[in-house]
């Protein structure tokens, strides 16, 4: 869940930019196309991505003139300069980066000694783009926590010395599309920003108004997806650039080029518009009360996939709110949003009142990052500071979110990672029959996130990982014998609880369950393909999650009319259309059984689509026959709760 500010307020913002703009033609000065390919790609990808102009800490002989420490240092000072205060006041410095000057040490102290800085706390943090949202959220909760009165967040980057012609000289000036791309996309420039408790005397960030932090939401998709933007491995990312004899044998490889593989961006947006939902959902944003949007996205491309998902999820903010400095700043990755926000809060006039709502997608591994601001009249009271309890938070689901599984490394090319249907909700809010899009976007919003956290657990990862035995599914298949017996038991409870206003609803359910009575069978038949040798399917137990799971669901098909039963029949199947056909090819290329040994994954990723087909049918009967309103919001509480409970279902197959 988001962090939470009460008494964090935004003092001032302020950036640097070195040199003078570079526009387009002159960019051949700088970081001239190397053949007659790349400059193909040049001209494609200024077209798409709409930036006019740029900056650059290197001449045009490719010397460095001014360090990413500088960048950094003349950011913070101006910062400084607009507060009317100076660095004898502050007492923690964050920054953020995609890479200082220096391997080691940290970013943060290479800024502090540029500064001759007093001594001071210090966070070092490397990223990609949201590494400026962490040093923000870093020093801000030094200051909600009451350790720090006044904090300092710096973002700043210098790539162009990754692009100079120099660096492409060993390798022939030739370079996959993957290295050619981002040299046309990113540039330099830094920002910072002043972060204080409010009982220090500042200047005010603008006239009869002070800024205030609501919240910072943050989250890595990391366990989810491949590398998609790296600096340090080869091009297929089989090989690190210290594994080779020298750097100059990495250099000629490739190792030490930067790329993006632009064929897996999609995700990252479809990950981020699932959280920004999730926020709305949680009544931690209104887009309606956004003022001000602030989106940081690398190309003008990107605008209409952004504005396009939003409107899909029914919460889009309209155009004319947001702002971007891309066009005339370029995008300067870690530092591009505090460039941003410092040169929006320096050109535009906001009111006590309005809130700005900043969005950073981030492509190296996917993270998605928010921050909300609100505006307030300076001279209504500051918050006081209150006594906070430290300790381990609690994510919706109730899972403790220190005690998040370990992340997998997935190799690359695992279609798992990459298939889209396994990604995806198993229906589409965009493609929702009319009145059903609220219901779908809040389960794709639910499935998102257990679909994330199954790829998590031990089960998936040791699949994920090529460590999965033969002796795995056989347990996994004895777990899973007793619940899916119980399947159609439930679903015929249920339908005998409805009421007769319910009454073709339940006509509709009891014939699924029909349909799935025997599918228990088969799969009693696949785990003695697999060697299963319990010949009594009754001594056959469900682990943990499996009777937590089956306790649930006919304690809930009991009740008067369960149509929230709805919500975990959307789960289940979804499970058996999206999940499963992702696991399968994994599974059959781990184990060595005979294709026979499969039969029940096989026929559900086959036909659970038809049957989400027959539950979307299923909710519009129950929709339509609800006589208090209440159905959509039992099936999505019940789809919540189902998706634990098969989560744990799947975190127990490895150790019952």
């Amino acid at each position: 869940m988001p962090t939470a500010f009460d008494r964090v307020y935004l003092q001032s913002a302020s950036y640097f930019m070195p040199g003078e703009p570079v526009d387009n033609d002159r960019m051949d000065d700088y970081i001239a196309p190397l053949n007659r390919i790349s400059s193909r790609i040049k001209s494609r990808i200024l077209a798409e991505n709409g930036i006019k102009q740029r900056y650059y800490a290197i001449d045009t002989q490719g010397n460095t003139v001014m360090t990413n420490a500088a960048l950094a240092s003349n950011a913070i000072r101006d910062c400084l300069q607009r507060a009317q205060t100076d660095l004898s006041a502050v007492s923690y410095l964050a920054s953020g980066s995609s890479g200082g000057d220096t391997l080691m040490p940290g970013f943060a102290n290479m800024i502090q000694g540029e500064l001759a800085a007093p001594p001071m706390e210090t966070a070092s943090i490397h990223g990609i783009c949201a590494a400026g949202v962490s040093a923000i959220q870093a020093a801000a909760q030094g200051i909600e926590l009451g350790s720090h009165r006044l904090s300092l967040a710096v973002a700043s980057e210098l790539p162009s010395r990754l692009f100079k012609r120099s660096r492409f000289a060993s390798r022939g000036y030739d370079a996959d599309f993957d290295a050619h791309f981002l040299r046309w996309m990113l540039s330099d420039g830094a920002g910072a920003v002043l972060l204080g408790d409010g009982s220090h005397q500042t200047a005010s960030i603008a006239p009869g108004v002070r800024i205030k932090l609501k919240f910072v939401h943050h989250r890595t998709f990391s366990g989810d997806y491949p590398v998609c933007m790296q600096l340090g491995l080869t091009a297929d990312r089989q090989k690190a650039h210290l594994d080779y004899p020298s750097w100059t044998d990495a250099e000629a490889d490739g190792a030490l080029s930067l790329r993006q593989d632009i064929r897996l961006l999609p995700h990252l947006f479809d990950i981020s518009i699932h959280e920004y939902a999730k926020l709305v959902r949680d009544k931690w944003v209104d887009p309606t009360r956004i003022n001000h949007f602030l989106c940081h996205y690398s190309s003008e491309k990107f605008i209409p996939v952004v504005e396009n998902l939003m409107e899909q999820a029914g919460l889009s903010i309209p155009r004319e709110r947001w702002f971007s400095n891309l066009a005339w700043r370029g995008n300067t990755g870690a530092a591009s949003i505090m460039i941003m926000l410092a040169e929006f809060l320096q050109t535009k006039t906001v009111k006590p009142g309005e809130q700005i709502f900043c969005y950073i997608p981030e492509s190296g591994r996917f993270t998605t990052a928010y921050m909300l601001f609100e505006v307030e009249a300076d001279d209504q009271p500051v918050a006081g500071a209150r006594t906070r309890t430290v300790g381990t938070s609690t994510t919706s689901d109730g899972s403790s979110a220190s005690a998040s599984a370990p992340i997998s490394t997935t190799p690359p090319g695992d279609s798992l990672s990459l298939d889209a249907d396994a990604i995806a909700p198993p229906h589409d809010p965009a493609q929702a029959p009319e009145g059903l899009g609220q219901l779908l976007t809040e389960l794709a919003s639910i499935w998102h996130d257990y679909r994330s956290r199954v790829w998590r657990t031990p089960l998936v990862r040791t699949l994920r990982e090529r460590r999965f035995e033969t002796s795995d599914y056989v347990n996994w298949m004895a777990n899973w014998i007793p619940q899916v017996r119980e399947g159609s038991k439930w679903m015929r409870e249920g339908a005998e609880s409805l009421s007769d206003a319910y009454a073709p609803l339940a006509a509709l359910i009891s014939g699924h369950a029909g349909e799935e009575q025997d599918d228990f069978k088969i799969l009693f038949s696949d785990y003695h393909k697999a060697g299963g040798t319990e010949q009594n399917i009754d001594n056959l137990r469900r682990n943990p999650g499996g009777e937590a799971l089956n306790a649930y669901l006919h304690s809930l098909a009991a009740t008067h009319d369960p149509i929230g039963l709805l919500g975990a029949i959307y789960i289940i199947e979804g499970t058996g259309q999206r999940i499963v056909p992702a696991l399968l090819p994994l599974l059959k290329a781990s184990v060595p059984l005979p294709p026979d040994a499969f039969r029940f994954l096989e026929y559900h990723g086959h036909n659970d689509e038809h049957h989400l087909e027959e539950w979307l049918t299923a909710v519009e009967l129950a929709l339509d026959c609800d006589p208090d309103g209440s159905a959509e919001r039992r099936i999505v509480d019940t789809a919540r709760r189902t998706a634990a409970l098969y989560l744990m279902q799947f975190h127990h197959v490895k150790d019952y």
